[in-house]
Parts: C-alpha cells; structure tokens; sequence
C-alpha cells in the first residue's frame, strides 16, 4: 500500500519530474475506454509520458490507486515496474512483459480500471518512480506493497498525475 499521505505531500516530493497523458488532463476525468469493462469501458491502459527525471535514473515504476475505494486502503489499478531509464512514455493499452507488471487489488497482473461504485467521483493517483536501481527481480509479480518495500531507498524522485472517474 502506497503511505498514506495528502496531495499535497505527494507533490512535494515529485520535485521536478513531470508526469501527464494524452487520454486526459491533470484534474480531470478518465477517458471511458479506460474504464474497467464492468463499469462499460474498455480497460485499456492510459497514455503516460514523463520527462526531467534526474541524473541516476536507471528505471521507473509505476502505481495506480484509488485511495477514495470503499476497501482498506484504497484500490491498486495497476503497477508497472522495469521500466527502462530510456523510456520516457507508456502507449495506451501499453502492452507490457510479464516481469513489468505487478498485481492489482484484484490479486491479478494487469490494469484494471476504474470502476467506482455510483455516486461521487474518485481521485486516481498517478505515482510514477524514478529509481536508482535497473531490475526488480521478483519470483512472482509484485503488489504495490511488496514494490514500496523493494524500491525502499532507491526512489530518486516522484511525479504524481491525479485524475477522477464517476459512474452515476
């Protein structure tokens, strides 16, 4: 589970790293394809790029949460790890190797997307890590908690991009 803080303090610690998709805007809402297929979208992956990672940066990971979920700690959507330093974007419906992807709140690599239950909308949280380390050697796909603690120490920077989804 990601720690619990504000945006705020999410924000602070991204310093100078910067995260954004083509599929929405910071703030706004989720594209419907991006939608989980229970909620009538087409779970399909957002385009994520990011740029001014700092010297060192030798991969990134990635964690979705919903920390709005009506379930103890919020709702992890996907997570994404071994991401090369070279590599500065994920396409939409990013098609992603096995040692990449971690597990979903559903117990399940892959993305899941939203799906809130009716009523008012939920933050997404975005966190994208630079990493001083190149591999994350795993035996079996990683939840975000077991990636907080494998990435523990070796987080250079943060770059957070918030979106909301409703169903109604």
């Amino acid at each position: 589970m990601l720690p619990s803080v504000t945006l705020a303090g999410l924000l602070a610690l991204a310093a100078s790293m910067r995260l954004w998709s083509a599929d929405f805007s910071a703030g706004g809402a989720i594209a419907h394809p991006m939608m989980a297929v229970d909620c009538g979208g087409e779970n399909r992956s957002p385009a994520l790029a990011w740029s001014e990672a700092p010297k060192g940066t030798k991969s990134f990971a990635l964690v979705v949460r919903d920390p709005d979920a009506p379930v103890a700690g919020g709702f992890t959507h996907w997570v994404v790890y071994n991401i090369p330093a070279q590599q500065h974007a994920l396409a939409d419906n990013a098609k992603l190797a096995a040692d990449q992807l971690g597990i979903t709140s559903l117990g399940k690599p892959g993305y899941y997307g939203p799906c809130p239950p009716p009523g008012p909308a939920h933050h997404y949280f975005f966190v994208l890590y630079a990493l001083d380390v190149a591999h994350i050697t795993a035996k079996s796909p990683l939840s975000s908690d077991q990636l907080e603690s494998a990435v523990g120490g070796h987080v250079l920077a943060r770059a957070v991009l918030v979106a909301t989804a409703a169903r109604h």
